[in-house]
């Protein structure tokens, strides 16, 4: 059995008390690397081959060779250049040959000090770079070389293993080169023997993978490309199955948790609502319920995540959750990301409940309850009354914005939160409402965001999974396409004829936009925006569209005539309201809105949508924004319009998202365009996400055997006493921001 690891192991040392503190210094404030096991854990990103000895007589373009040569002769050439004006800019010029053929190297700059001083005329060396065209004469450019010294006749054995290494190229920075990172690995190599194996033996040994040391020698040093393979593997069930071991530790943890059961009265709340409803309920609608009521009436609280396409209908499970727990004595608290989404959730739902939301009022029902909405902007009267009915109990059901878990709110019996688009939820925020309960309430998590499965065994791995994957009826198809403007300006014309012609057939129309307007272009702001976006899109682009600027073009050129009204998240909250119930109303016919409508907006009677500069948008968005139309039983038009040229990588992510609606399948091809990195570190309260060698996509199936290892093992042994180095693996990931995350996942 392992020895629980001294403080003082080996790979716990500070790296500047094994490299000089100069390099110790930029590990850790560019690459966040502090100790020599954070080193070994730094892994290459990929590997150069410097390819077979080839002779210089055949020597393929664009590929990377090694030749063994001697020097013929070198020039250093001075130049000016902007770098260099007075002309202090250096070239060095060095002619190899082999007997077979000759070939130039260059050198330039900074570069050229040291091939100058060691490839002198007769020097003979291996050389290995990326073979290039200049002047229609091949070349190398700043090969890496190595001196060959001893008898020329017979090149010694190490020419062979030097020519067909794995180079390994280190995720580096600007102060600090991938070569030198290798350097550094080199020196601490050795320590990878006493690395402290978290894997258990036996899930080790009955999968086949190779002890961690092995591992880490194998990743920084590899003889071949099944070495990298075999190192892989045994390095991505680490990542796996420690944060897997994690979740399952969280999950276990709540299972002890007390909580009230809450069952449905029979005749209660929920079956008078059932009875109003006009519609039934779709196959999948109920098999959630289901899954639902049953972890309701535990008792330990449930944790679960409901995931549904937009307009699956998980506004309609979320309340007949909250009508069961008000049946059966409890309050639920449903906390939204914005007041107009806040106000819109207590809107729709006072109007499913009717006579039903007025409990305790003139008119009201038997079984009824009050739904109250308490918001930050709300006035001192009603909010002081909505605490109290809050406080007595009066009120079953309130819907509210962050408003609701500050001190002043008191509840009299908690039993459900339901919290709506959980992503846009700082997990402080969920726990401080949680903690509003007499003892810990039922969570119910919404999203309306897909998330592969692999991902939501990831990153909400403490949740249970519900999915409500069917429309209900009545749902109309939304037919999607690109606009390309700058190819096809007549297609952008035509895009505002289609919103004439919805609005001159009864209908009303979204036009969205990346930016406000009247924003200050602070230098900071910007930067900010354009660093989100990948490299090769952001060369020379104009500044995004913004929202005011369009509305009032639009009302004076295209969509003269029409009412065009503007939404956007720095208005006035009453401002907002009132524009949002002028367009519910159909007074307004064209909103022109930032992306504040992306989630939970309901307006029926909206059937198009154009998307302004729609490849600054991620997918996932674009299929959120998407979602807005096509709510009623007309049709949905959404157009993406965008200036990017066609063979862009922006346009083809445009194109996947006009050629499917299914959701499952973009956010798939979301996350295979961004890195998981992304997505797990925005999940995981904005920590550093730990996964460096695992793709969350790809790696589906040792994502799902890991999580049910993890399962055994923690059900086994929930302290992990017996595996003390998989604890001290657990604490390594663990840092402080992570374990807050997860305690209050």
């Amino acid at each position: 059995m392992d020895l629980v690891p001294a403080p003082d192991e080996p790979l716990r040392q500070p790296l500047k008390s094994v490299l000089g503190p100069a390099t110790a210094k930029v590990m850790a404030e560019h690459l966040g690397l502090h100790t020599v096991g954070d080193l070994l854990h730094h892994y290459p990103r990929r590997y150069e081959e410097r390819g077979q000895l080839t002779h210089l007589a055949d020597l393929p373009l664009d590929e990377h060779v090694t030749v063994v040569a001697q020097v013929a002769d070198a020039r250093l050439h001075t130049f000016a250049s902007a770098k260099a004006p007075r002309g202090k800019g250096q070239r060095l010029e060095v002619t190899i040959t082999d007997g077979s053929g000759r070939l130039q190297l260059v050198f330039f700059g900074h570069g050229v000090h040291k091939p100058h001083k060691e490839l002198l005329p007769g020097t003979r060396a291996m050389f290995a770079g990326k073979v290039s065209l200049f002047n229609r004469r091949l070349q190398l450019a700043h090969p890496a070389y190595e001196l060959l010294r001893g008898d020329p006749d017979e090149p010694s054995a190490s020419v062979e293993s030097w020519a067909g290494a794995l180079i390994p190229i280190y995720p580096a920075t600007a102060k600090l080169e991938s070569w030198k990172i290798g350097k550094a690995v080199q020196t601490v190599l050795p320590t990878a023997q006493q690395a402290a194996d978290p894997l258990p033996d036996s899930l080790r040994e009955g999968r086949g993978l190779v002890p961690l040391p092995e591992a880490l020698l194998k990743i920084h040093r590899p003889q071949t490309k099944a070495d990298i393979e075999d190192a892989r593997s045994r390095l991505k069930w680490d990542e796996a199955f420690v944060l897997q071991v994690a979740l399952a530790r969280r999950r276990h943890a709540d299972a002890q948790l007390p909580a009230v059961p809450r069952r449905p009265a029979p005749d209660g709340l929920l079956t008078a609502f059932d009875a109003r409803l006009p519609f039934t309920l779709t196959d999948g609608q109920q098999r959630v319920s289901r899954e639902i009521f049953d972890d309701l009436a535990t008792s330990h609280p449930m944790h679960r995540l409901l995931q549904g396409e937009v307009g699956s209908g998980k506004t309609m499970v979320a309340l007949r959750a909250m009508l069961a727990v008000v049946d059966a004595g409890g309050q639920a608290a449903m906390l939204a990301p914005t007041e107009v989404l806040a106000q819109q959730h207590h809107r729709s739902i006072v109007e499913m409940m009717g006579e039903l939301a007025e409990g305790g009022m003139l008119g009201g029902s038997e079984q009824g309850t009050k739904v109250v909405l308490l918001t930050g902007s709300m006035g001192a009267a009603a909010r002081r009354h909505a605490l109290l009915d809050l406080a007595t109990g009066e009120a079953g059901i309130v819907i509210g914005t962050h408003a609701l878990i500050e001190d002043k709110v008191q509840f009299h019996d908690l039993g459900l939160v339901v919290v709506d688009e959980q992503h846009r939820f700082g997990v402080e925020q969920r726990d401080a409402l949680r903690g509003k309960g007499k003892q810990p309430p039922h969570l119910l998590v919404m999203t309306a965001t897909p998330i592969p499965r692999t991902v939501a065994m990831t990153v909400f791995g403490d949740l249970e999974t519900s999915v409500l994957d069917q429309l209900p009826a009545g749902r109309s198809p939304i037919a999607s396409h690109v606009v390309p403007a700058a190819d096809k300006p007549h297609f952008l014309a035509r895009a505002w004829e289609r919103v004439r012609e919805e609005v001159s057939n009864g209908h009303q129309a979204y036009v969205v936009c990346p930016r406000i307007g009247d924003e200050e272009d602070a230098p900071g702001r910007a930067g900010r925006k354009k660093a989100q976006q990948p490299p090769e899109e952001t060369a020379d682009k104009r500044p995004p569209l913004a929202v005011l600027d369009v509305a009032d073009q639009l009302a004076k050129g295209p969509l003269q005539g029409l009412t065009v009204e503007v939404l956007h998240g720095r208005m006035h909250p009453d401002d907002k309201d009132a524009v949002m119930r002028r367009f519910a109303a159909g007074e307004t016919d064209v909103l022109v809105a930032t992306t504040v409508i992306e989630v939970g907006v309901n307006v029926p009677n909206a059937t198009a949508m154009v998307i302004m500069d729609a490849d600054r948008f991620g997918v996932s968005q674009l299929h959120q924004l998407r979602g807005r139309v096509g709510r009623g039983s007309a049709p949905g038009l959404c157009l993406l319009v965008t200036e990017m040229p066609e063979a862009s990588p922006a346009r083809q992510r445009l194109g996947a998202v006009a050629a499917t609606l299914d959701g499952f399948e973009l956010s798939r091809i979301d996350l295979e365009q961004r890195r998981e990195g992304d997505v797990l570190g925005q999940a995981q309260s904005g920590a550093r996400t730990s996964l460096k060698v695992l793709a969350v996509i790809e790696d589906e199936e040792i994502i799902a055997e890991a999580r049910e290892e993890a399962t055994a093992v923690v059900a086994a042994d929930p302290e992990l006493t017996r595996l003390p180095a998989l604890r001290t693996a657990l604490d390594a990931l663990l840092d402080e921001e992570r374990e807050q995350y997860l305690e209050k996942g």
